[in-house]
């Protein structure tokens, strides 16, 4: 008596591909994961970085009459969390720990100085001059020196990260940045370092003119 072989069907069923296609997902987090997180790995594939960035635009061109006399160094530590209700943070949640550091001028605007601003005496030996007051600039941030210190993110924002075409946006705590920076500096005594430094720049200047007194006062420039 002979036994017949029975054949192995020549297709997977369902379950089985579904099973497959689960496991190389898994398999390719796990890889780009490993790639993310052991030093010196991603050098093994000869990563290589290529700019091709076009050429910069010229938009417009602003004539600038303004004196910058003063410019304050600033750091803030950012600490921005985003929760989510009734998920806990290993499941959907961000905490990002960044250090921010920018510059802000303050500056007077010579350009708003008028005729009834400026008197000289007629022996041409003492000048009065009416500025505006110092204003602040808009904060910079350096990105040289500004840099995140740690990054935490639950289940569901990694695999987001994964398929999002800006992973691990910074914008956020760096606009936050820029806001902290922008209040320390309204806090300092920016501008009245900006005032002093005009006054002894323009005794300076008019001194060597040959003007013996010089005064500089501050307030809203007088109109036409």
């Amino acid at each position: 008596m002979t036994t017949p072989i029975k054949r192995l069907p020549g297709r997977l069923p369902g379950w089985a591909k579904v099973l497959t296609a689960v496991a190389l997902v898994l398999a390719l987090l796990f890889a780009g994961f490993r790639l993310s997180v052991v030093p010196g790995l991603k050098d093994f594939f000869g990563t290589e970085t290529r700019d091709r960035s076009g050429p910069a635009l010229l938009k417009s061109i602003q004539d600038i009459s303004r004196y910058d006399a003063a410019s304050g160094n600033f750091q803030v530590v950012v600490d921005l969390e985003k929760d989510t209700k009734f998920l806990p943070d290993a499941i959907r949640g961000t905490r990002t720990l960044y250090v921010g550091a920018g510059t802000v001028d303050a500056y007077v605007d010579l350009g708003a100085i008028g005729e009834r601003d400026v008197t000289v005496d007629d022996d041409r030996t003492t000048a009065t001059l009416r500025l505006p007051h110092a204003r602040l600039g808009k904060p910079a941030l350096d990105p040289d020196r500004s840099y995140a210190v740690s990054k935490q993110r639950g289940l569901l924002d990694r695999l987001g990260d994964v398929f999002s075409d800006n992973p691990n946006s910074e914008q956020a705590v760096q606009r936050l940045a820029v806001r902290h920076i922008g209040d320390a500096a309204r806090e300092s005594e920016l501008t009245a370092r900006a005032e002093t430094n005009t006054t002894d720049m323009l005794q300076g200047l008019l001194g060597s003119l040959g003007f013996k007194e010089v005064h500089v006062t501050y307030g809203s420039p007088a109109r036409p």
